[in-house]
């Protein structure tokens, strides 16, 4: 049995090196909605960070900053300083890794515009078979390295429209 009660996803966090960076991207390149802010996150003599937040427990987060993501989903985004920090941003194959993916009406346009800004995009857009049949998607990373993607289905999924072919 799931956990009762749940029925959306509320919010998604990252951490990253630079929070005005971010901000800058998130606002100017994604075009997410700056929110709100918190902070500072810390405890300079318990265990509070590591026992509620799984990270060292002299870990400090200055500041953290909150952006609408157009409906109900927000993305909460860290900036932290720590004695045990690693600094490399871990790859899709690694374990932790994850992809923040954004639809996008164009996404040849979005990938012209991605590519005008000076972002790696990494290769061209994909299509999709089986039940992402009707979909196109690329990668391309910020400029901390955090991986991100564009999808579009401007016409549907495979799967939309025939789930059962693919139970």
């Amino acid at each position: 049995m799931p956990i009762p009660g749940i029925t959306r996803a509320d919010h998604f966090g990252i951490t990253v090196p630079d929070l005005d960076q971010a901000r800058e991207f998130f606002e100017d390149v994604l075009g997410f909605t700056y929110l709100y802010r918190l902070g500072p996150l810390r405890d300079d003599e318990g265990h509070w960070m590591s026992e509620h937040l799984n990270v060292h427990d002299r870990a400090v987060s200055p500041r953290i900053f909150f952006f609408g993501i157009g409906g109900h989903a927000v993305l909460e985004v860290f900036e932290y300083q720590s004695p045990d920090q690693r600094l490399e941003p871990p790859r899709n194959s690694d374990i932790g890794g994850h992809h923040l993916a954004l639809y996008a009406e164009d996404i040849d346009a979005a990938v012209a515009d991605l590519r005008r800004r000076g972002l790696r995009v990494l290769g061209d857009p994909t299509d999709s078979k089986g039940p992402h049949e009707g979909q196109r998607w690329v990668y391309f990373l910020s400029p901390w390295g955090l991986q991100c993607e564009l999808v579009s289905y401007p016409n549907g999924k495979a799967y939309f429209r025939t789930p059962e072919a693919f139970a």
